[in-house]
């Protein structure tokens, strides 16, 4: 039986999903609703109009098996924890929300009180599951370290921190910790977020963020020492067409996770 999937947002990633199942997922994932705030716009596409709720009760009445998040940070805390009560499990997109401790406890006192998983996709990075299992032999270091070209970082903190149009070479406008980039940058640091989880957690995984005129892409560079080896990770993302700051890479790891759930191989 196929999974019964239901949206939270259509924006550049809901949509890439929803295309995405469409695509690789026949027989084995349908979306099934779609909870936006506002339809206009989306009244007169065929492939969602029937599609469409404003309320959760509304989404919960199409019966989903899996909530999948793709609308940040407001959308996580609106619906979240009540997804979770209803005892359905949920995937969020938007991992860098969890950087507020209060949120993440309640998602994660939310998902064991009803005994549903909440899944964290590993989005635009690799080496998630090199990293949660090095916890074990000793992760001693963890840096990540976002690079990305100026016009990435627009919109975000960084304009205060730095002049991005008349930047000629790379600039590091921010050292901290994972929990600091991801309230910071709350559109730019789901990574950080993601790899922070996995590893030492979010006030011992460094982070340095990046406006490089040079950088081919959204450059994702993970380094980690731990008793069982070390990881040098680099990866060039390319930017979403419908929106630069998210990486096309995420929408298809959103996609990997939600039909791994009913995969007879696991990878």
């Amino acid at each position: 039986m196929a999974q019964r999937i239901a949206l939270i947002g259509y924006g550049a990633i809901g949509q890439s999903v929803h295309q995405l199942l469409q695509l690789h997922g026949a027989g084995q994932a349908e979306v099934v609703a779609v909870l936006v705030r506002d339809t206009a716009g989306l009244v007169d596409t065929p492939q969602v109009a029937p599609l469409l709720c404003t309320t959760l009760a509304e989404v919960l009445r199409s019966q989903p098996t899996l909530v999948v998040e793709c609308a940040g940070h407001q959308a996580v805390d609106a619906h979240g924890v009540a997804v979770l009560l209803a005892g359905i499990e949920l995937l969020v997109a938007s991992v860098g929300s969890l950087a507020d401790a209060a949120r993440e406890q309640a998602l994660r006192q939310a998902a064991q009180q009803s005994h549903r998983q909440l899944i964290l996709p590993a989005g635009a990075i690799g080496g998630i599951d090199w990293l949660a299992a090095a916890r074990s032999t000793g992760l001693a270091r963890v840096v990540y370290r976002s690079r990305k070209p100026p016009a990435a970082w627009a919109g975000s903190a960084a304009e205060a921190l730095c002049d991005l149009q008349a930047l000629t070479s790379a600039f590091t406008f921010f050292r901290g910790t994972a929990r600091e980039a991801a309230l910071q940058f709350p559109r730019n640091a789901n990574v950080a977020a993601t790899v922070a989880l996995a590893g030492l957690g979010f006030e011992a995984t460094e982070v340095e963020m990046v406006a490089d005129p040079a950088a081919p892409g959204n450059q994702h560079e993970v380094e980690a020492e731990a008793g069982g080896g070390t990881m040098r990770l680099g990866i060039v993302g390319h930017p979403d067409p419908r929106n630069p700051r998210t990486s096309v890479m995420t929408a298809h790891s959103v996609v990997r996770a939600i039909l791994n759930r009913s995969a007879a191989v696991l990878l």
